[in-house]
Protein backbone atom coordinates (compact mmCIF):
# COMPACT_ATOMS: atom_id res chain seq x y z
CA UNK A 1 0.00 0.00 0.00
CA UNK A 2 0.86 3.70 -0.99
CA UNK A 3 0.50 7.05 1.32
CA UNK A 4 -2.49 8.01 -0.49
CA UNK A 5 -4.34 4.19 0.16
CA UNK A 6 -3.22 4.54 3.64
CA UNK A 7 -5.03 8.10 3.88
CA UNK A 8 -8.24 6.68 1.93
CA UNK A 9 -9.15 4.22 4.73
CA UNK A 10 -11.51 6.88 6.69
CA UNK A 11 -10.72 5.85 10.05
CA UNK A 12 -6.61 6.31 10.12
CA UNK A 13 -7.23 9.43 8.26
CA UNK A 14 -9.46 10.56 11.44
CA UNK A 15 -6.57 9.39 13.70
CA UNK A 16 -3.85 11.07 11.64
CA UNK A 17 -6.01 14.15 11.45
CA UNK A 18 -6.93 14.70 14.99
CA UNK A 19 -2.82 13.68 16.07
CA UNK A 20 -1.70 16.39 13.51
CA UNK A 21 -3.64 19.04 15.15
CA UNK A 22 -2.78 17.38 18.96
CA UNK A 23 0.90 17.34 17.91
CA UNK A 24 0.69 20.94 16.82
CA UNK A 25 -0.56 22.31 20.11
CA UNK A 26 1.39 20.23 21.91
CA UNK A 27 5.01 21.64 20.44
CA UNK A 28 3.56 25.26 20.77
CA UNK A 29 2.62 24.61 24.30
CA UNK A 30 6.31 23.15 24.94
CA UNK A 31 7.87 26.29 23.99
CA UNK A 32 5.31 28.10 25.96
CA UNK A 33 5.85 26.96 29.23
CA UNK A 34 9.47 27.06 28.69
CA UNK A 35 8.64 30.71 28.49
CA UNK A 36 6.35 30.90 31.26
CA UNK A 37 8.50 29.22 33.62
CA UNK A 38 11.56 31.68 32.76
CA UNK A 39 8.99 34.46 33.18
CA UNK A 40 7.56 33.21 36.42
CA UNK A 41 11.37 32.31 38.15
CA UNK A 42 14.20 33.84 35.75
CA UNK A 43 16.13 31.18 36.42
CA UNK A 44 17.23 29.24 33.60
CA UNK A 45 17.97 26.47 35.83
CA UNK A 46 14.12 26.20 36.52
CA UNK A 47 13.31 25.89 32.66
CA UNK A 48 15.47 22.87 32.93
CA UNK A 49 13.14 21.58 35.27
CA UNK A 50 10.97 21.37 32.24
CA UNK A 51 12.70 18.79 31.39
CA UNK A 52 12.56 16.50 34.75
CA UNK A 53 8.97 17.10 33.63
CA UNK A 54 8.87 15.27 30.74
CA UNK A 55 11.52 12.98 32.58
CA UNK A 56 9.05 11.51 35.94
CA UNK A 57 5.87 10.50 34.54
CA UNK A 58 8.33 7.47 32.48
CA UNK A 59 9.52 6.50 35.51
CA UNK A 60 6.67 6.85 37.96
CA UNK A 61 3.90 7.08 35.17
CA UNK A 62 4.87 4.05 33.37
CA UNK A 63 3.01 0.85 35.24
CA UNK A 64 0.09 2.93 36.13
CA UNK A 65 -0.06 3.06 32.20
CA UNK A 66 0.68 -0.33 31.71
CA UNK A 67 -2.42 -1.02 33.84
CA UNK A 68 -4.77 0.92 32.45
CA UNK A 69 -3.85 -0.09 28.63
CA UNK A 70 -4.23 -3.57 29.35
CA UNK A 71 -7.44 -3.32 31.22
CA UNK A 72 -9.64 -0.62 29.31
CA UNK A 73 -9.96 -0.27 25.70
CA UNK A 74 -7.90 1.39 23.48
CA UNK A 75 -10.76 3.88 22.08
CA UNK A 76 -11.89 4.83 25.81
CA UNK A 77 -8.06 5.26 27.20
CA UNK A 78 -7.29 7.51 24.24
CA UNK A 79 -11.11 9.49 24.36
CA UNK A 80 -10.64 10.17 28.34
CA UNK A 81 -6.95 11.11 27.75
CA UNK A 82 -7.42 13.43 25.62
CA UNK A 83 -10.86 15.12 27.70
CA UNK A 84 -8.30 15.13 31.07
CA UNK A 85 -5.25 16.89 29.03
CA UNK A 86 -7.96 19.54 28.14
CA UNK A 87 -9.18 20.04 31.25
CA UNK A 88 -5.81 20.38 32.56
CA UNK A 89 -4.15 22.84 29.92
CA UNK A 90 -7.13 25.19 30.66
CA UNK A 91 -5.76 24.96 34.22
CA UNK A 92 -2.54 25.30 33.71
CA UNK A 93 -2.05 29.12 33.33
CA UNK A 94 -4.45 30.12 35.86
CA UNK A 95 -2.10 30.88 38.53
CA UNK A 96 1.03 32.15 38.03
CA UNK A 97 2.66 29.81 40.71
CA UNK A 98 5.69 27.75 39.88
CA UNK A 99 4.63 25.08 41.34
CA UNK A 100 1.08 25.24 40.06
CA UNK A 101 2.14 25.28 36.54
CA UNK A 102 5.20 22.41 37.30
CA UNK A 103 2.02 20.36 38.65
CA UNK A 104 -0.48 20.15 35.98
CA UNK A 105 2.20 19.76 33.41
CA UNK A 106 3.39 16.41 35.17
CA UNK A 107 -0.11 15.10 35.00
CA UNK A 108 -0.29 16.03 31.38
CA UNK A 109 2.90 14.16 30.83
CA UNK A 110 1.45 11.03 32.69
CA UNK A 111 -1.57 10.76 30.71
CA UNK A 112 -0.01 11.25 27.46
CA UNK A 113 2.07 8.32 28.75
CA UNK A 114 -0.54 6.35 28.66
CA UNK A 115 -2.59 7.85 25.33
CA UNK A 116 0.72 7.03 22.94
CA UNK A 117 0.79 3.17 23.57
CA UNK A 118 -3.18 2.84 23.30
CA UNK A 119 -2.54 5.09 19.77
CA UNK A 120 0.10 2.90 18.45
CA UNK A 121 -1.31 -0.68 19.39
CA UNK A 122 -4.65 0.52 17.35
CA UNK A 123 -2.81 0.89 14.16
CA UNK A 124 -2.23 -2.51 13.07
CA UNK A 125 -5.83 -2.73 13.95
CA UNK A 126 -6.75 0.31 11.82
CA UNK A 127 -4.79 -0.58 8.44
CA UNK A 128 -4.71 -4.10 8.48
CA UNK A 129 -7.49 -6.22 6.59
CA UNK A 130 -7.08 -9.42 8.86
CA UNK A 131 -5.96 -9.86 12.39
CA UNK A 132 -2.13 -11.17 12.50
CA UNK A 133 -1.75 -10.94 8.78
CA UNK A 134 1.11 -8.24 8.56
CA UNK A 135 2.37 -7.06 6.12
CA UNK A 136 5.56 -5.29 6.88
CA UNK A 137 5.53 -1.98 4.45
CA UNK A 138 1.73 -1.29 5.31
CA UNK A 139 2.46 -1.39 8.64
CA UNK A 140 5.84 0.80 8.49
CA UNK A 141 4.30 2.97 6.57
CA UNK A 142 1.76 3.46 8.59
CA UNK A 143 3.39 4.23 11.63
CA UNK A 144 6.16 6.44 9.84
CA UNK A 145 3.02 8.65 9.19
CA UNK A 146 1.74 8.62 12.43
CA UNK A 147 5.66 9.87 13.89
CA UNK A 148 5.80 12.60 10.99
CA UNK A 149 2.60 14.14 12.65
CA UNK A 150 4.66 15.02 15.80
CA UNK A 151 8.24 16.08 14.07
CA UNK A 152 6.44 17.78 11.09
CA UNK A 153 4.46 20.10 13.74
CA UNK A 154 7.75 21.24 15.41
CA UNK A 155 8.43 24.38 13.30
CA UNK A 156 4.72 24.86 12.40
CA UNK A 157 4.37 24.98 16.14
CA UNK A 158 7.42 27.24 17.58
CA UNK A 159 6.28 29.81 14.27
CA UNK A 160 2.40 29.44 16.16
CA UNK A 161 3.89 30.28 19.43
CA UNK A 162 5.94 33.27 18.52
CA UNK A 163 3.13 34.89 16.41
CA UNK A 164 1.14 34.38 19.64
CA UNK A 165 3.51 36.36 21.30
CA UNK A 166 4.14 38.80 18.72
CA UNK A 167 0.28 40.18 18.62
CA UNK A 168 -0.04 39.40 22.84
CA UNK A 169 2.71 42.39 22.60
CA UNK A 170 0.85 44.37 20.65
CA UNK A 171 -2.01 43.85 22.31
CA UNK A 172 -0.45 45.17 25.65
CA UNK A 173 -1.14 42.03 27.51
CA UNK A 174 1.30 41.73 30.01
CA UNK A 175 2.22 38.79 32.24
CA UNK A 176 0.94 35.45 32.42
CA UNK A 177 -2.62 36.80 30.31
CA UNK A 178 -0.36 36.22 27.53
CA UNK A 179 -0.19 32.60 27.87
CA UNK A 180 -3.99 32.24 28.50
CA UNK A 181 -4.68 31.93 24.39
CA UNK A 182 -1.25 29.35 24.33
CA UNK A 183 -2.70 27.35 26.35
CA UNK A 184 -6.19 27.01 26.08
CA UNK A 185 -5.66 27.03 21.95
CA UNK A 186 -3.73 23.66 23.44
CA UNK A 187 -6.54 22.71 25.25
CA UNK A 188 -8.95 22.85 21.84
CA UNK A 189 -6.19 21.19 19.91
CA UNK A 190 -7.25 18.14 22.34
CA UNK A 191 -10.74 18.26 22.45
CA UNK A 192 -10.56 18.35 18.12
CA UNK A 193 -8.35 14.96 18.44
CA UNK A 194 -11.29 13.90 20.71
CA UNK A 195 -13.74 14.40 17.86
CA UNK A 196 -11.74 12.24 15.77
CA UNK A 197 -10.91 9.32 17.86
CA UNK A 198 -15.06 9.59 18.57
CA UNK A 199 -15.78 9.20 15.14
CA UNK A 200 -13.66 6.11 14.52
CA UNK A 201 -15.82 2.85 15.96
CA UNK A 202 -13.58 0.20 17.02
CA UNK A 203 -9.88 0.28 17.73
CA UNK A 204 -9.52 -2.48 18.48
CA UNK A 205 -8.37 -4.89 20.61
CA UNK A 206 -9.57 -7.59 17.82
CA UNK A 207 -10.56 -11.02 18.47
CA UNK A 208 -7.81 -12.58 18.90
CA UNK A 209 -6.39 -10.36 21.00
CA UNK A 210 -9.14 -10.53 23.22
CA UNK A 211 -8.79 -14.01 23.60
CA UNK A 212 -5.48 -12.86 24.73
CA UNK A 213 -6.29 -10.44 27.23
CA UNK A 214 -9.02 -12.72 28.81
CA UNK A 215 -6.37 -15.25 29.33
CA UNK A 216 -3.83 -12.18 31.00
CA UNK A 217 -7.14 -11.79 33.23
CA UNK A 218 -6.80 -14.85 34.75
CA UNK A 219 -3.08 -14.39 35.17
CA UNK A 220 -2.16 -10.57 36.66
CA UNK A 221 1.18 -10.71 37.02
CA UNK A 222 1.87 -11.21 33.68
CA UNK A 223 0.21 -7.66 33.12
CA UNK A 224 2.73 -5.51 34.67
CA UNK A 225 4.87 -2.76 33.16
CA UNK A 226 7.72 -5.27 34.44
CA UNK A 227 6.38 -8.08 32.67
CA UNK A 228 7.07 -6.09 29.46
CA UNK A 229 10.74 -5.98 30.47
CA UNK A 230 10.62 -9.60 30.31
CA UNK A 231 9.59 -10.04 26.81
CA UNK A 232 12.96 -11.38 24.81
CA UNK A 233 11.10 -8.86 21.94
CA UNK A 234 11.10 -5.55 24.13
CA UNK A 235 14.44 -6.46 25.29
CA UNK A 236 16.04 -6.32 22.06
CA UNK A 237 14.64 -3.77 20.74
CA UNK A 238 14.84 -1.08 24.07
CA UNK A 239 18.81 -0.56 23.35
CA UNK A 240 18.14 0.57 20.51
CA UNK A 241 15.52 3.07 21.31
CA UNK A 242 17.54 4.21 24.75
CA UNK A 243 20.60 5.10 22.10
CA UNK A 244 18.26 6.94 19.99
CA UNK A 245 17.09 8.81 22.87
CA UNK A 246 20.55 9.76 24.13
CA UNK A 247 21.36 11.33 20.40
CA UNK A 248 17.83 13.20 20.54
CA UNK A 249 18.05 14.38 24.07
CA UNK A 250 22.42 15.04 24.20
CA UNK A 251 21.22 17.26 20.97
CA UNK A 252 18.18 18.60 22.53
CA UNK A 253 20.48 20.34 25.31
CA UNK A 254 23.47 21.10 23.65
CA UNK A 255 21.72 22.09 20.32
CA UNK A 256 21.31 25.58 21.11
CA UNK A 257 24.38 26.26 22.77
CA UNK A 258 25.86 24.57 19.89
CA UNK A 259 25.01 26.43 16.76
CA UNK A 260 25.47 30.03 19.04
CA UNK A 261 29.14 29.40 20.01
CA UNK A 262 30.62 26.70 17.71
CA UNK A 263 28.86 27.70 15.01
CA UNK A 264 28.36 31.21 15.42
CA UNK A 265 25.20 30.60 13.43
CA UNK A 266 22.29 32.35 16.21
CA UNK A 267 18.76 31.79 16.51
CA UNK A 268 17.99 31.89 13.17
CA UNK A 269 20.49 29.01 12.28
CA UNK A 270 19.16 26.96 15.08
CA UNK A 271 15.51 27.26 13.98
CA UNK A 272 16.98 26.52 9.96
CA UNK A 273 18.57 23.46 11.64
CA UNK A 274 15.27 22.29 13.60
CA UNK A 275 13.90 22.74 9.77
CA UNK A 276 15.89 20.42 8.08
CA UNK A 277 15.51 17.90 10.89
CA UNK A 278 11.66 17.85 10.18
CA UNK A 279 12.85 17.51 6.54
CA UNK A 280 14.80 14.52 7.16
CA UNK A 281 12.25 12.74 9.05
CA UNK A 282 10.40 13.23 6.38
CA UNK A 283 12.81 11.60 3.97
CA UNK A 284 13.44 9.02 6.43
CA UNK A 285 10.40 8.40 6.02
CA UNK A 286 9.94 7.93 2.71
CA UNK A 287 13.23 6.26 2.30
CA UNK A 288 11.80 3.40 4.98
CA UNK A 289 8.74 2.18 1.93
CA UNK A 290 11.38 1.86 -0.52
CA UNK A 291 13.89 -0.34 1.41
CA UNK A 292 14.15 -3.72 1.93
CA UNK A 293 15.81 -5.62 4.71
CA UNK A 294 14.75 -7.31 8.41
CA UNK A 295 13.30 -4.23 10.83
CA UNK A 296 16.35 -4.89 13.25
CA UNK A 297 18.93 -4.10 10.68
CA UNK A 298 16.81 -0.67 10.00
CA UNK A 299 17.38 -0.27 13.79
CA UNK A 300 20.79 -0.96 13.56
CA UNK A 301 21.90 1.48 10.69
CA UNK A 302 19.30 3.93 11.74
CA UNK A 303 21.09 4.38 14.98
CA UNK A 304 24.38 3.69 13.83
CA UNK A 305 23.55 6.42 11.41
CA UNK A 306 22.44 8.83 13.96
CA UNK A 307 25.33 8.56 16.13
CA UNK A 308 28.10 9.14 13.25
CA UNK A 309 26.36 12.28 12.54
CA UNK A 310 26.34 13.63 15.85
CA UNK A 311 29.75 12.57 16.35
CA UNK A 312 30.96 14.61 13.35
CA UNK A 313 28.81 17.70 13.58
CA UNK A 314 30.36 18.50 16.77
CA UNK A 315 33.94 17.45 15.85
CA UNK A 316 33.73 19.14 12.72
CA UNK A 317 32.71 22.50 13.76
CA UNK A 318 31.21 23.18 10.24
CA UNK A 319 27.89 25.36 9.31
CA UNK A 320 27.43 23.20 6.52
CA UNK A 321 28.37 19.91 7.17
CA UNK A 322 25.42 20.28 10.52
CA UNK A 323 22.81 21.37 8.36
CA UNK A 324 23.46 18.89 6.15
CA UNK A 325 23.72 16.04 8.97
CA UNK A 326 20.60 18.07 10.36
CA UNK A 327 18.98 15.77 7.76
CA UNK A 328 20.72 12.92 7.94
CA UNK A 329 19.67 12.99 11.48
CA UNK A 330 16.19 13.30 10.86
CA UNK A 331 16.04 10.68 8.66
CA UNK A 332 17.83 7.97 10.91
CA UNK A 333 16.34 8.55 13.75
CA UNK A 334 12.82 8.45 12.02
CA UNK A 335 14.16 5.23 10.75
CA UNK A 336 14.86 3.79 13.87
CA UNK A 337 12.00 4.57 16.01
CA UNK A 338 9.81 3.37 13.02
CA UNK A 339 11.14 0.38 13.07
CA UNK A 340 11.11 -0.39 16.32
CA UNK A 341 7.31 0.31 16.98
CA UNK A 342 6.86 -1.74 13.98
CA UNK A 343 8.72 -4.49 15.36
CA UNK A 344 6.75 -4.60 18.43
CA UNK A 345 3.40 -4.71 16.26
CA UNK A 346 4.48 -7.35 14.40
CA UNK A 347 6.06 -9.41 17.01
CA UNK A 348 3.18 -9.21 19.66
CA UNK A 349 -0.55 -9.02 19.81
CA UNK A 350 -3.02 -8.19 22.88
CA UNK A 351 -1.89 -7.17 26.02
CA UNK A 352 1.88 -7.94 25.15
CA UNK A 353 1.80 -5.72 22.24
CA UNK A 354 0.36 -3.02 24.39
CA UNK A 355 2.83 -3.55 27.66
CA UNK A 356 5.76 -3.37 24.93
CA UNK A 357 4.79 -0.07 23.35
CA UNK A 358 4.38 1.86 26.86
CA UNK A 359 7.85 0.40 27.44
CA UNK A 360 8.80 1.95 24.08
CA UNK A 361 7.26 5.36 25.18
CA UNK A 362 8.22 5.09 28.74
CA UNK A 363 12.08 4.35 27.80
CA UNK A 364 12.27 6.99 25.17
CA UNK A 365 11.15 9.55 27.07
CA UNK A 366 13.10 8.92 29.99
CA UNK A 367 16.15 8.03 27.80
CA UNK A 368 15.75 11.53 26.00
CA UNK A 369 14.97 13.74 29.25
CA UNK A 370 18.02 11.83 30.96
CA UNK A 371 20.53 12.72 28.46
CA UNK A 372 19.28 16.20 28.08
CA UNK A 373 19.85 16.73 31.24
CA UNK A 374 23.18 14.77 32.09
CA UNK A 375 24.48 16.36 28.89
CA UNK A 376 24.01 19.75 29.65
CA UNK A 377 25.12 19.08 33.41
CA UNK A 378 28.38 17.45 31.76
CA UNK A 379 29.15 20.61 30.05
CA UNK A 380 28.79 23.23 32.42
CA UNK A 381 31.01 21.12 34.37
CA UNK A 382 33.38 21.46 31.73
CA UNK A 383 32.72 24.88 31.39
CA UNK A 384 33.36 25.99 34.76
CA UNK A 385 36.13 23.70 35.35
CA UNK A 386 37.54 26.16 31.97
CA UNK A 387 38.35 22.72 30.59
CA UNK A 388 38.75 22.47 26.49
CA UNK A 389 39.09 18.71 25.38
CA UNK A 390 40.65 17.97 22.60
CA UNK A 391 40.35 22.11 22.06
CA UNK A 392 36.90 21.23 22.26
CA UNK A 393 34.13 24.23 23.38
CA UNK A 394 32.62 21.96 26.13
CA UNK A 395 29.24 21.54 24.75
CA UNK A 396 31.15 20.91 21.65
CA UNK A 397 33.04 17.96 23.33
CA UNK A 398 30.05 16.43 25.04
CA UNK A 399 27.78 16.24 22.05
CA UNK A 400 30.97 14.82 20.26
CA UNK A 401 31.47 12.11 22.95
CA UNK A 402 27.57 11.28 22.88
CA UNK A 403 27.16 10.63 19.50
CA UNK A 404 30.47 7.99 19.69
CA UNK A 405 28.24 6.66 23.11
CA UNK A 406 25.17 6.12 20.51
CA UNK A 407 27.54 4.87 18.10
CA UNK A 408 28.90 2.14 20.80
CA UNK A 409 25.38 1.36 21.80
CA UNK A 410 24.44 -0.44 18.24
CA UNK A 411 26.44 -3.53 19.61
CA UNK A 412 23.79 -4.14 22.20
CA UNK A 413 20.96 -4.31 19.17
CA UNK A 414 20.57 -8.14 19.12
CA UNK A 415 18.08 -9.98 17.52
CA UNK A 416 16.13 -12.45 19.65
CA UNK A 417 16.23 -16.27 18.68
CA UNK A 418 13.19 -17.45 16.97
CA UNK A 419 12.19 -19.73 20.18
CA UNK A 420 11.76 -16.83 21.84
CA UNK A 421 9.59 -15.02 19.92
CA UNK A 422 5.47 -14.70 20.93
CA UNK A 423 3.12 -15.80 18.21
CA UNK A 424 0.68 -12.78 17.38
Amino acid sequence: MGLREQLNRPDFRRLIVGQTVSSFGDWMGTLALMYFVLELSGSTTAVGGVLVLRLLPSALGAPIAARVVTRWRRRSVMLWSDLIRAGMALALPVVPWLWWVYFWAFLIEVVGLMFLPARDASIPFLIEDEENRHDTRTLELANGITMATSYGMIPIGAGAFGLIEWVSGQAGWEGHWRYFVVFWLDALTYLISYLAVKGIPDLGPGPAEKREMERTERDPLHAGFLSALRLPVVRAVLPGIAVVALGLGALFSLGVVFVKNVLDAGAVGFGVLVVLFGVGALAGLLLIHRKAGSLMTQIRLGTAAQGTVIALMAGLGSTIWSFVGAVVFGAAATSALVGGITYLQEALGGVQRNLALTAFHAVLRFGLALAALLSGAAADLLKEAGASPLGMAPGQFVLAASGLVVLLGTFLIRTPGAASMSPT
